[in-house]
């Protein structure tokens, strides 16, 4: 084997991959554990049956290019594609070097969104007195070609690179320090190249972590994740390098490892005029993110939410016929090499259809040892840059050049520098932009309102929905009480009837029903809640739900971190939420075909619950009454559905149920107007009550 050189500082990913490990095999299994690991390996071999949008053809490919395109911003939450407003962009200092020099640099991403950086050059070859190089093959330390190599010539433009950073912590710093021997041989070779900070680890900081351990659960409500801060800030930075008078357009590149090996991808699937890339141990497939659950050493940033249900190769295929080289190191725990070998086999297919020669435009470059940005990966990836940007195949060796400290690289020095105006802190919350739907007035508006809101709901937050979902089957009937009811693949939910206390008489205004009372993940199973009492109408039948991972009976095991069930559904194109109202529509046709569609059924739920319920109502004709106690005003409190706040939020959602009946009890947030005032424009006023 031979040596590798590791990062300096300990890559954050491999610590997170360590304590996810540890907080796994420390936590106390639950009897749901099982099921629900089923659930999500049975959907990821589903997906992964849909490699590559199932085209067969270079013609076929080319033809879903533009629509894989825009589904793959959306999933990155850049769709429609943000402005690209001015990048307001500053050097604040500037550091020289035999050979090259390094500028200082920030620019605005977005308003408020500030990334920073350094900026590699190389010097004329007038300013170059020595350079520290090897020795070539001759022996002689340098001729003309070492010199041109070394950017000791500045003929016309330069060729450039963006090199995104992994999670290597440098503080005030930034991450972009951590990686400057990679700016170091650009420069000294004859390209320009951009250093970046991370989002989460540079000057200026904000949050991956969001859905890691942070409980930021509205992120995945919001589709926001931090990849897609990450390619957004590597779309602005290409257009930085292009607004510099020495970067030639039509030669750019993009690299990095680990976060940055992500963040290659995502940068080089999103725009054209990334010409060559090379991502180091940035992917693996959904095989290995879910089934083999190395999500877990995984930060938010490394993932889009997979709402139109790819499987994950189809990201990097979005780069062909770029050309692209893919490397990993052998013993990379975090990027396993058994993903990395589908994920090649699966894009030599695509490659194939553009290379003349097997490993022209798409190779895999594989050095030992484990997840590290060792010399040989970085040589690989300087050789590999040069041929496709320079035409230049010869071999590379590394300038023997001390790092600067860290601080000299700063953008902004000391702390009273930082930018007063910075939104990094809380861009998820305006990063994706959320939709404010105006309520209608009319019953025209309201029926054109209702149309555009529910096939928002269908393609953003309940892809693949069936007209409708299948009714549950009983699996078994404990001496307790208890149902056990099938109502999805390797799904099982607990319910339990009440009796009815006495006949109720039915009349027009008060028509018997059967009450579906959903609890939430802390209310006992089988047990009717005291809560319950006060808003069931007397004497009618209930039966009480305790939907996926809810309850002692199947409830799954949470550990934060690494939230692995939850964050292992969006990986999915699910959220657990999701799947509960799928339960609870299962649940209600149960028992509709039951008592052979004589009664609809009321449903009732007090916090999210009662929302999960308002939701299967809006897909479920057999529900006919939804009561909410105490609703959230807002998907941001939860439950948490898949990109709904870019259709809508829970006031518009409610509005939606009209002509059902609604009930809503201790509702006191203004927004619950836009509810009422909904049912007033379809002509339903009387059918929903406030409390």
């Amino acid at each position: 084997m031979r040596k590798q050189s590791v990062i300096t500082t300990v890559c954050l990913i491999a610590v997170l991959m360590a304590l996810a490990g540890h907080s796994a095999s420390s936590a106390e299994p639950r009897p749901g554990d099982d099921a629900i690991e089923k659930y999500l390996n049975g959907e990821t071999r589903l997906l992964s049956q849909n490699v590559l949008a199932n085209v067969e053809t270079r013609e076929q490919w080319e033809g879903r290019r533009a629509e894989l395109k825009r589904q793959y911003f959306d999933m990155l939450g850049l769709w429609p594609l943000p402005e690209r407003t001015p990048l307001k962009a500053n050097v604040t200092g500037k550091l020289e070097r035999e050979g090259f020099t390094v500028e200082k640099v920030h620019f605005q991403s977005k308003p408020g969104l500030y990334v920073t950086g350094n900026l590699y050059l190389p010097k004329p070859v007038a300013q170059v007195t020595s350079l520290p190089l090897k020795k070539n093959e001759s022996g002689n330390n340098t001729t003309k070609s070492d010199e041109t190599k070394a950017g000791s010539l500045l003929n016309g433009k330069l060729p450039a690179v963006l090199y995104v950073c992994g999670h290597s912590g440098k503080g005030r710093d930034g991450n972009k320090t951590a990686f400057q021997q990679h700016g170091m041989w650009f420069a000294t070779h004859g390209y320009a190249c951009l250093i970046i900070d991370t989002l989460q680890l540079g000057e200026v900081a904000g949050i991956h972590h969001g859905t890691y351990h942070q409980n930021r659960w509205w992120w995945q409500a919001a589709g926001y994740t931090s990849a897609g801060v990450e390619c957004w800030n590597g779309v602005r930075a290409i257009d930085y390098l292009l607004s510099r008078p020495e970067v030639d357009p039509d030669r750019i590149a993009v690299t990095g490892i680990s976060g940055g090996g992500a963040a290659t991808f995502w940068i080089a699937a999103a725009d054209e005029r990334v010409k060559v890339c090379v991502p180091v141990s940035g992917m693996s497939d959904l095989q290995s993110y879910v089934t083999d659950k190395v999500c877990n050493g995984h930060c938010d940033c490394m993932f889009l939410y997979n709402t139109y249900r790819w499987e994950w190769t189809t990201i990097a295929a979005l780069i062909a016929p770029r050309p692209m080289l893919f490397e990993n190191s052998g013993h990379d725990t975090i990027f396993p090499m058994p993903a990395n070998e589908r994920i090649r086999e699966r894009l030599a297919k695509i490659y194939g259809w553009y290379e003349k020669t097997p490993g022209d435009l798409f190779d895999i470059g594989l050095t030992p040892g484990g997840h590290s940005d060792n010399v040989e990966l970085r040589l690989m990836a300087y050789r590999w840059i040069s041929k496709h940007l320079k035409k230049d195949n010869a071999e590379v060796a590394e300038p023997q050049l001390p790092p600067f400290e860290g601080k000299l690289l700063r953008v902004f020095p000391e702390e009273s520098d930082l930018p007063q105006d910075s939104l990094n802190a809380k861009i998820d919350e305006t990063f994706v932009v959320r939709a404010t739907p105006k309520t209608p007035t009319t019953k025209d508006e309201y029926s054109k309102w209702s149309k555009l809101l529910r096939a928002g709901l269908l393609d953003q937050s309940f892809r693949e929905w069936p007209d409708q979902v299948p009714d549950a089957t009983v699996r078994e009937q404990r001496d307790n009480g208890l149902i056990v009811l099938h109502t999805e693949d390797d799904v099982l939910v607990v319910a339990a009837h009440h009796k009815l206390k006495k006949k109720v008489e039915r009349s027009a205004d008060k028509p018997e029903r059967i009450w579906l009372v959903v609890l939430n993940v802390d209310e006992p199973e089988g047990q009717l809640p005291e809560w319950a009492h006060a808003v069931i109408p007397e004497g009618q039948a209930t039966v009480v739900l305790s939907p996926r991972g809810c309850g002692e009976s199947f409830g799954w095991t949470r550990k934060n971190p690494p939230n692995y069930i939850e964050r292992a559904h969006v990986l999915l194109g699910r959220t657990v939420d999701g799947g509960r109202v799928w339960d609870v529509q299962s649940v209600a046709r149960w028992l509709h075909e039951r008592d052979g569609n004589e009664l609809s059924i009321g449903v009732v739920g007090k916090g999210p619950a009662g929302v999960i319920g308002a939701y299967a109502a809006l897909f479920e004709t057999s529900i006919a009454e939804v009561t909410l106690v105490d609703p959230p005003s807002s998907h941001v409190s939860g439950p948490i559905f898949l990109n709904v706040l870019k259709v809508l939020d829970i006031p518009d959602a409610l509005g939606l149920l009209a002509p059902r009946h609604v009930n809503l009890i201790n509702a006191k947030d203004a927004g619950f107007d836009r509810t009422l005032n909904a049912f007033n424009a379809a002509g339903y006023a009387d059918r929903i009550t406030r409390k």
